[in-house]
């Protein structure tokens, strides 16, 4: 992997201030954008003091900040590898009442450089908080920093966050193929519930250690397809009777014909956003396969795991999270300002990208979904675009595993048969 740096450099402003949030779901490098942000505007002279807000918009209406500047080189080395948000993250949404008591919280303290790392969520909080700083007449810079494991930012090649996510997928399902694969009747059957939102990215990603047909996933379920229960029970039928299990990758709202499969009823939960939360479809679709197969489907759903699990952290992923976080602070001196940094991929055959910059207004409220150049409908299955697209994100390969029968038949000599 190359970088390649659009950036042009740095112009001296008038000091101020900086204060970082951290907000919606975390991911495994979100703090590696924590840790650019700060290194690059610690001793910068158009930066002040470094805050970070805890627990984001929570703790700017709460005044609880904290001065990052009091940190160790040590303790910023370990916090820039741990998963979650060093500094607490928040789904709380900026209402028309917040306005007043944030702009004095950020006036008292003196800041003039926002930074947000978070989602498209995320860049409507920033783009209204832009709004209403410059309509107040206090000049304040705000950048958002782009952070998801669901890979669904507008504008952007792709996400921080979605590599890594998607390197653990991809190895729980080689592993659960391998483990139901062993089990053989016992339990053939499993469908792992992946998360996503409404976006199929990270469902997609569970493809990436395929190696043949025999590999799982078998079956991949996205939200941009409809999914018919019929033709599920029928593909995992299918599977099951040409390899002697089935594994199938579902993303949380995976919907048929009457809406997210096994969402028959109210959502549990649905947050400041309006983003509603069900059971999801795996439980569901497993205790279909279970009564129409007549065997054991285990269901997975790895939840939080997807988004915290360091051993899967994917090197690619770590050092662009860090250069987006650096790359704001350079955007931010020059003057920009209600932007997001983007990603941006270089043609050719080499793994290349650069940086740029995308208007918060046109990232807010939108989804990057698939593209039907990555995903087969006819297949329930990734288009070979698509791995191509991903492959490099994830960081070092995958391993390649054997199994005994292969190997002992690739070693057997035409006169043992």
């Amino acid at each position: 992997m190359q970088q390649s740096n659009r950036v042009s450099e740095v112009t001296t402003r008038p000091k101020g201030n900086v204060l970082v949030l951290q907000s919606g779901g975390c991911t495994p490098v979100i703090n590696r954008s924590l840790f650019g942000i700060a290194q690059e505007a610690f001793g910068h002279p158009a930066c002040g003091n470094v805050y970070g807000a805890l627990h984001g918009l929570e703790g700017l209406l709460r005044q609880e900040l904290v001065d990052l500047e009091r940190l160790s080189k040590a303790s910023w080395k370990r916090i820039a590898r741990a998963p979650g948000a060093a500094l607490g993250s928040t789904r709380r949404r900026l209402r028309p009442e917040d306005v007043t008591a944030v702009l004095h919280t950020l006036s008292r303290h003196g800041v003039r450089f926002l930074f947000i790392i978070g989602g498209n969520d995320s860049a409507e909080t920033g783009h209204n908080l832009s709004l209403a700083a410059s309509a107040a007449d206090y000049s304040l810079t705000v950048i958002n920093v782009p952070k998801t494991i669901d890979n669904d930012l507008v504008l952007t090649d792709h996400s921080p966050g979605f590599g890594s996510a998607a390197r653990f997928v991809a190895l729980a399902a080689l592993g659960a193929g391998r483990d139901a694969e062993a089990m053989g009747r016992a339990s053939p059957v499993t469908i792992i519930e992946v998360m996503g939102r409404d976006a199929g990215w990270l469902a997609a990603s569970a493809s990436l250690a395929r190696r043949d047909e025999r590999d799982a996933p078998h079956i991949i379920g996205v939200p941009e397809v409809p999914m018919e229960e019929d033709r599920f029970l029928s593909l995992v039928e299918a599977a099951y009777a040409r390899f002697g299990y089935a594994v199938a990758v579902i993303a949380e709202n995976v919907r048929g014909v009457h809406g997210v499969l096994g969402s028959h009823q109210e959502p549990w939960f649905v947050d400041d956003f309006g983003h509603p939360y069900y059971d999801g479809p795996g439980r569901y679709l497993a205790g279909l396969v279970s009564r129409h197969l007549r065997v054991r489907a285990r269901y997975e759903k790895p939840g939080t795991l997807q988004r915290s699990f360091m051993a899967c952290v994917s090197r690619t992923d770590a050092q662009e999270a860090e250069m987006v976080g650096r790359q704001a602070v350079r955007y931010a001196l020059e003057g920009h300002s209600d932007q997001m940094v983007t990603l941006i991929r270089e043609p050719g055959s080499q793994y290349r990208y650069g940086t740029g910059l995308a208007p918060l207004e046109h990232v807010a409220h939108q989804v990057k979904t698939l593209p039907d150049a990555y995903f087969d409908p006819s297949a329930s299955f990734v288009t070979a675009a698509f791995v191509t697209y991903a492959r490099p994100l994830i960081g070092s390969p995958l391993p390649r595993l054997d199994r005994i029968g292969d190997v002992i038949g690739e070693s057997r000599s035409p006169a043992s048969g």
